[in-house]
């Protein structure tokens, strides 16, 4: 197998299904496709029928998009117990997944990861921070983010310190926001986390082993 990304250090998408197959224990190799750059059209084009990364290439088949590679590895591995076992948690769950995976723009466009109009490069993995957004748009994304993590861990998260308790695809789609609410200094208190939850899982998120691999490779790559 091989996993197509972009910059490892901005690229949120690309990141989501590393973490997964990471989990997963599969051998795969990676291809880097610099994002912004003169080339990355064409370079994209070549790998990816979208243009866009992720894509996996697997058995002659390239799958596309971050959700279905970690659909196709929760079938390809269930050993790995990438979704909940618990029948209502694992129904919450790729609910959550899917909320995450198609909403929150205002966050993306707002809090984006990569260069922006002035030519900074926002990234998940160095030490910068950036001013925090004040958007009443932002802020509502932040509220429902916070409200999300909050319910999940109430009621599914006691055996263990994931939004499910065990980490699962969510954890994963969950990283990067975790890595935003970093980057942007975003105050989760001042948005409902009244006594810490969502801060504590945010935290654990950035120091889960896999991440904090992907971090050092990035810097590694970028440097």
């Amino acid at each position: 197998m091989e996993l197509i990304v972009g910059n490892m250090a901005f690229s949120t998408w690309s990141l989501r299904p590393w973490l997964v197959l990471k989990r997963c224990g599969a051998e795969f190799t990676l291809r880097h496709v610099p994002l912004y750059g003169p080339d990355s059209a064409r370079l994209l084009a070549e790998h990816s029928p979208t243009g866009k990364v992720p894509a996996l290439k697997v058995e002659g088949v390239t799958i596309w998009d971050s959700l279905a590679i970690c659909v196709f590895a929760a079938e390809r591995y269930p050993d790995a117990a990438l979704w909940p076992a618990d029948p209502h948690a694992r129904w919450l769950a790729r609910s959550v997944v899917c909320e995450f995976h198609s909403g929150f723009m205002a966050l993306r466009i707002e809090c984006a990861m990569g260069p922006d109009a002035a030519g900074v490069i926002h990234t998940m993995v160095g030490p910068d921070r950036a001013p925090t957004p004040t958007s009443a748009a932002v802020a509502a994304d932040v509220r429902r983010l916070v409200a999300v993590i909050r319910e999940m861990k109430s009621r599914f998260g006691g055996d263990g310190p994931y939004l499910f308790g065990q980490w699962s695809i969510a954890d994963a789609f969950l990283t990067p926001v975790a890595c935003r609410f970093r980057h942007y200094q975003i105050d989760l208190a001042a948005h409902g986390d009244v006594d810490g939850v969502a801060a504590a899982y945010v935290a654990e998120l950035l120091q889960q082993p896999d991440f904090l691999a992907w971090s050092e490779q990035a810097v590694a790559v970028a440097s």
